[in-house]
C-alpha cells in the first residue's frame, strides 16, 4: 500500500532518517515512478522524497482547478505532514515550475532548485501553439495527439529499441482523468507567465538543464531561467530530447549530484 497523506497525496520517503531532504517532482502524466533511475542513487546520501500530483498516479484529484500556486501548496501540505522544515527540490517539465513557483513563494524552506527540461517564456507563436495543444486535450482527452507528443518526448532510436518502455509511459498518460489532465495542461501553457523576471528575484542556488533538441523547453529557454536566478548553472545535454532524463539517466544524475553537494550538503542542511 503507498503513503497516503490526508489530503490525498501519494509518497515514498527513502534514504538516511537524518540526511538532508531531496524532493522530486514528476511532469505532467507522470508520476513518481518516472523517478526510479534516480531514487536509489540519491537515497544513499539524502533523504528522497517523490510523490504523485494532483489527479495523477495514485493521489488523488484535487478539490479545486489547479493553477500554480495551488499545485506549489501541495507541497507545502505534503512537507507539514512529514514535518520536513526545508527541502532541495528537482522539478522535471511542469516539476521545473512548481519548483520555481515553490522557491517564489516559500524561498525560507527551499535549499536550492535543479530546474529540468522545463518551459519558460515563449514566442507569440510558441504560446499560440501550447495553448492549441492543451484546448486539443480538452477536446479529445488525454490520448489527443500523443503519437505526436511521444515523438516530441523521445529520440526515434530511443522509441525502435523501447517498445515496451514507451507503450509504459502511454498507459501512464492514458490513466489520467480527462479533466484534471486538461486542467495541468492548460497551467503548464499558461503558468510559465508568472514566472518570467519574478519580482523580487528568486535567490536559491539553482541548476538549470534542458537537451539540445527539446523542442518545448529549449536551450534558449533554460539560459533564460538561468538570467533571472543569481549565481544559477546551466547545462544542455546534447541530442537528447524533452525525456532525456528517462534515456540517459547518468547524464542527469552526475551533474545534479555534483551539485547537490555542493549546495545543501556544504550548508549542512537539515530536515
Amino acid at each position: 500500500m503507498p503513503n497516503i497523506t490526508p489530503c490525498g497525496t501519494a509518497y515514498d520517503l527513502e534514504g538516511p532518517v537524518d540526511a538532508p531532504v531531496v524532493t522530486l517532482i514528476h511532469g505532467l502524466g507522470m508520476h513518481r515512478e518516472t523517478w526510479n533511475d534516480y531514487r536509489p542513487a540519491l537515497s544513499k546520501r539524502y533523504r528522497v522524497l517523490s510523490y504523485d500530483l494532483g489527479g495523477h498516479g495514485q493521489s488523488e484529484i484535487p478539490d479545486e482547478t489547479p493553477s500554480l500556486t495551488s499545485i506549489a501548496q501541495q507541497l507545502v501540505r505534503l512537507l507539514d505532514h512529514l514535518k520536513i522544515e526545508k527541502t532541495a527540490i528537482i522539478g522535471f517539465s511542469i516539476g521545473g515550475m512548481i519548483n520555481r513557483r515553490f522557491a517564489m513563494d516559500f524561498p525560507q524552506r527551499t535549499h536550492s532548485l535543479v530546474i529540468l527540461n522545463s518551459p519558460h517564456e515563449r514566442t507569440p507563436e510558441g504560446q499560440k501553439l501550447v495553448e492549441e495543444r492543451a484546448s486539443d486535450t480538452g477536446a479529445g482527452g488525454p490520448g489527443a495527439n500523443l503519437d505526436v507528443t511521444l515523438a516530441r518526448w523521445f529520440t526515434p532510436e530511443f522509441r525502435h529499441s523501447n517498445p515496451q518502455y514507451i507503450e509504459q509511459i502511454t498507459q501512464w498518460v492514458m490513466a489520467n482523468d480527462p479533466d484534471n489532465y486538461t486542467n495541468f495542461r492548460k497551467v503548464l501553457a499558461n503558468g510559465v507567465i508568472e514566472l518570467i523576471r519574478p519580482e523580487p528575484p528568486i535567490a536559491i542556488p539553482s541548476l538549470v538543464i534542458t537537451c539540445e533538441n527539446d523542442s518545448g523547453s529549449t536551450p534558449a529557454m533554460s539560459e533564460a531561467i538561468a538570467s533571472e536566478i543569481d549565481g544559477a548553472q546551466v547545462l544542455i545535454i546534447p541530442a537528447l530530447q524533452h525525456m532525456g532524463l528517462v534515456e540517459k539517466p547518468e547524464l542527469f544524475l552526475e551533474p545534479i549530484e555534483s551539485f547537490l553537494a555542493s549546495t545543501i550538503d556544504q550548508a549542512g542542511a537539515a530536515t
